[in-house]
């Protein structure tokens, strides 16, 4: 078998409220419940699974690759929610996205922290290098 990302776990103050604005914004399913986890799915099959803890939390990044009309959905949510966004994760070029590789990215937050892209391109597909 080949490896494959099956799970990840996200730290969350609500893990509910996030699993959920999680799922909207990428116009996922609602998220399911398993054990201590709210889990989002994505069409890939790996699992997003957000869990309650106390104490800081620590920020991590994570990258989905969409199609372009799921961008333009993606987007539009960010848009009415008035959520800030940055064309890079330093976050440096508020208010843009990034067009790297001939396609499109955005950077955002989760309710928790988290620092969420989009893209619609691979890194590198078209020869973008930083």
């Amino acid at each position: 078998m080949a490896i494959q990302l099956n799970h990840t776990i996200l730290a969350a103050r609500d893990k509910d409220a996030s699993a959920a604005f999680l799922a909207e914004i990428l116009g996922l399913p609602a998220p399911t419940k398993w054990g201590p986890f709210a889990v989002v799915s994505t069409k890939n099959g790996v699992n997003l699974d957000y869990m309650n803890v106390g104490g800081d939390i620590k920020r991590q990044h994570y990258a989905f690759l969409v199609s372009e009309d799921e961008f333009d959905d993606i987007f539009d949510r960010i848009l009415e929610r008035k959520l800030k966004f940055w064309a890079d994760p330093g976050q440096t070029q508020a208010g843009e996205i990034n067009r790297h590789d001939d396609g499109r990215g955005v950077y955002f937050e989760e309710l928790n922290g988290h620092l969420l892209e989009v893209i619609t391109k691979p890194y590198g597909s078209g020869g973008w290098n930083p």
